[in-house]
Order: C-alpha cells, then sequence, then structure tokens
C-alpha cells in the first residue's frame, strides 16, 4: 500500500490569485483583474479594492516561497502563465520580454529547487483589451491570438516546463472572466467550449511536433455526483447531470462528441459552427493524460436538477450523510477515489489529481495556526488516493493540493477561505504584513512526502 516511487507530490496555484503586480513591468490588465472582493463578488470596473491586484505579491516572493514548498518535499509546482504579461494587449507582434524572463526564472529556479514544473496555459487570464474589442472565445479569432500566446512560451519555456495544461476547468468556466463573453447563452457557451476544443487540439499538435514526448493535458473540475435516494427518477438524473459534466473530457480526451452531445444541443438549441478540419483535428490530438480537481461531492434529484450552473453542467444538494465545509460543500474522502476509478474506466489514460484541498476559515493564534481539520482532510483523501491506486490499479502519477500558499479565493474573492499549509497574513480588505507562517499542516504534509506517502497518521 504504497506509491511508486515517481510519483508526483506538490502544490497548485493560479498566476492571477497569487502575483499580484498587475500593472508591473508591462503587464496590462486581464479578465480576472476586474473581479471585485467580497462573497462571489462579481466583475466591476469601479470597485474600492480588487484582491487580484495584490493578492499575495508571488510576483516578488516566490523563490522565499519556491524555498518552503522545496522544504516541504515538494517534487513538483503547477502555476499558470498570466497571458496579459506575455502580451499585454493581445495584439502585440512580439511579446514582451520582462513577462518571459520571470516565467523562465521561476521555472529555472524550480528545478534548482528539485521540482518539475506542471503550467495551466490558460487559467482565467485572459488580455482584457481582446475581449474588451472582439468579444470572447464564442469568436473565432481568439483561436489564433491564443496560438501566438502559446507558440511563444512553448518557443521559449519549453526548457524549463515538464507538463502542460491546455485549459483549466472547462466544464465549470463561464461568463466575462472566463469566456470573456458579455452575454451567456448556451449557445454562445458551447461555442466557446468548441472553439476551445479545437484550441487544445493545436496545442497538442504543435507541442509534439516542437517537443517530441511532452505530455499535455486539461484541468477537470469533477465533483462526484451521487442519486439523492433510489428513485429511478434521481438515478437517471444523476446519469444524465454527470454525462453533462463528462461531454468536455469525453471531446478532449476521446477525440471526438459523444452521442448524447447532440441531446443536450437539441434540449439547448444550440447550433455549433464548425470549419471542415475541427472534428478531425479534435480526433488526432486527444490528451496524453488527464488531470482534474476534486474537493466535494454532491447529490441530485429529478426534480431539483442543479442549484448552482446555469448551464446545468455543475451544482446538486447536500448529503446529509457527510460533514460539510464552512461553504457548504461536503467532505467526502470516499468520492476521491470513486472518480478515480470513474476515469480511468471511461478513458484509459493515466490520471493526476491536480487540486484537492480543505477552505477553512483558520484562527491564528500561538504564532501559527493548528489545523487538525485540514490534517485529518488531508490524511482522508490520500489514504484514498493509496487505495484507488493499489487495491484498484488506477494509474494515477501525481498529486497537487491547491493553495500551498493562502491566495485569494476564485469564486469569492476572498482571503479567509484558506487552504494553505502556509499563512499569509492579510485579510480580506487587503491589510496585512504578507508575512508567511508555518502552519501545523506544513510539518504533517514534509512528513508525509519524506514517507511517499506511506506514514498518514496524524
Amino acid at each position: 500500500m504504497k506509491f511508486s516511487e515517481d510519483f508526483y507530490w506538490g502544490g497548485a496555484v493560479a498566476a492571477n490569485q497569487c502575483e499580484g503586480a498587475y500593472l508591473e513591468d508591462g503587464k496590462q490588465m486581464s479578465t480576472a483583474d476586474i473581479k471585485a472582493r467580497g462573497f462571489f463578488g462579481g466583475l466591476r470596473r469601479d470597485a474600492d479594492y480588487y484582491p487580484t491586484h495584490k493578492a499575495i505579491d508571488f510576483y516578488h516572493t516566490y523563490k522565499s516561497d519556491l524555498k518552503l514548498m522545496a522544504e516541504a518535499n515538494f517534487n513538483i509546482f503547477r502555476t499558470s502563465i498570466n497571458w496579459a504579461r506575455i502580451y499585454p494587449t493581445g495584439e502585440e507582434e512580439t511579446p514582451n520580454q520582462k513577462g518571459l524572463d520571470f516565467y523562465h526564472d521561476m521555472f529555472k529556479y524550480c528545478h534548482e529547487l528539485g521540482m518539475k514544473v506542471m503550467v495551466t496555459i490558460s487559467h482565467y487570464e485572459t488580455p482584457l483589451y481582446l475581449v474588451d474589442t472582439y468579444g470572447g472565445w464564442d469568436n473565432r479569432k481568439f483561436i489564433e491570438f491564443y496560438m501566438k500566446f502559446v507558440r511563444t512560451i512553448v518557443d521559449n519555456l519549453d526548457d524549463v516546463v515538464d507538463y502542460w495544461l491546455t485549459f483549466n476547468e472547462l466544464n465549470a468556466i463561464h461568463g466575462y472572466a472566463k469566456l470573456g463573453i458579455h452575454k451567456e447563452t448556451p449557445q454562445t457557451f458551447y461555442q466557446c467550449q468548441h472553439h476551445m476544443f479545437v484550441a487544445s487540439s493545436k496545442v497538442i499538435k504543435i507541442g509534439h511536433e516542437m517537443m517530441p514526448g511532452a505530455m499535455f493535458g486539461a484541468m477537470f473540475a469533477m465533483s462526484e455526483m451521487y442519486p439523492a435516494t433510489c428513485k429511478a427518477e434521481d438515478v437517471f438524473a444523476c446519469y444524465e447531470h454527470r454525462r453533462m459534466n463528462y461531454f468536455f473530457i469525453d471531446v478532449m480526451a476521446r477525440g471526438k462528441y459523444p452521442n448524447y452531445a447532440q441531446k443536450i444541443f437539441d434540449e439547448k438549441n444550440v447550433h455549433l459552427h464548425m470549419e471542415d478540419e475541427d472534428l478531425e483535428l479534435i480526433k488526432e490530438y486527444p490528451l496524453d493524460f488527464v488531470s482534474f480537481s476534486y474537493y466535494r461531492s454532491s447529490t441530485i434529484t429529478a426534480d431539483h436538477f442543479t442549484t448552482m450552473d446555469p448551464m446545468g453542467i455543475m451544482g446538486g444538494e447536500g448529503n446529509p450523510y457527510l460533514p460539510s465545509t464552512p461553504w457548504g460543500w461536503p467532505i467526502d474522502p470516499l468520492g476521491l477515489r470513486y472518480c478515480l476509478n470513474e476515469l480511468y474506466d471511461r478513458y484509459q489514460k493515466p490520471l493526476f489529481v491536480i487540486e484537492n484541498g480543505l477552505g477553512e476559515i483558520d484562527r491564528f493564534e500561538d504564532g501559527t495556526v493548528h489545523d487538525s481539520y485540514r490534517i485529518e482532510y488531508l490524511s482522508k483523501h490520500f489514504q484514498a488516493m493509496k487505495d484507488a491506486i493499489n487495491i484498484d490499479h488506477v494509474p494515477c502519477f501525481g498529486y497537487t493540493m491547491w493553495g500551498p500558499l493562502d491566495l485569494v479565493s476564485l469564486s469569492t474573492g476572498e482571503m479567509k477561505k484558506r487552504y494553505g499549509f502556509v499563512y499569509v497574513d492579510m485579510d480580506d480588505e487587503g491589510n496585512g504584513t504578507l508575512k508567511r507562517v508555518k502552519k501545523d499542516s506544513f510539518a504533517w504534509m514534509k512528513k508525509v512526502i519524506a514517507s511517499n506517502g506511506e506514514d498518514l497518521t496524524y
């Protein structure tokens, strides 16, 4: 009951949630930079505070922060490359060299510390100028804007990046910040997704040509789903709901639109515009591996199909048999094992748990955070992952916990929703010293990785 000797242990962040320096060294505004603070704070251009503008200042502190990750025995680090730091408006003919230098220096330093690098190419950091000028991903022009960005970073960073993810959470992204669309309808939403499918396959095509042997994935949000009861209607509703989520991975990992896609499009009055070569490109260049986030599970009923997602992809209700986080997310370690088995049964491709963790309201006392609850959460999820690998023989080759340092929450724009095993002294209004302090979970995580997951005691 152990992990392979070459199993990856690490952490994951997004540039827009940690870097700050939002207008420094040539960078201009991205879509993430107009997300105001507050619980599910919306996109505004007149707010008094935007958490991502300063974030946790990782842009200036990355060396000391990465040293902490190495001290915790990480052997991989995942982050995104902020598109607006490389092409500030998206239309420049030449890239911003300071942006390229920043990422090259950072990734080179990761290797010096003994950590591989996994890059998310697009993590909601589209240049704001592009979407204001051209709309969003429902405009096919975005494929070539994106590909110019991709060719540049692959050409300049191929020597310091080990794994690539083309997009982050296609199955859970909506609206202006993520897709750049001003008015979201099922038609614009699925048209955006099709263009992203094509763009992803184009990335894999040029990536394999330029870097033979390189591995490309994409990140999917994979909360587990259960029927709320054994009523046949609830079971079938859960099945349909699950397929709506799997649709995205089906296209990208299997290389074709699934048969049930037409039912979704018929019900939502969606008519995709495709070019002749699109489907062949998607077929020829599917994902090399499947990476996914797992935070929670939910239950589905036939009469309350979804409560969260206007496109009917994510969502669901709580579970009376499971405890929940302060944000109402059921804590379900067994669901991770279930999810790993589901994914491998369906795709027969290597898997990577790319995000997982516990968002909590931590109390800073006695000079640290005594987060035994986070240790218990991680221990139980690691055991579930170990069971999937050893008992069920699922080929999962790595794990990166979300937010090893506390960072700005994507969904809520808060700092108080903390995931890290390193505390960052900043509050929801941006007040604080930004000092980093190891929580109790830091020493525990260091021990776990040193034992390669054999010692999960807490």
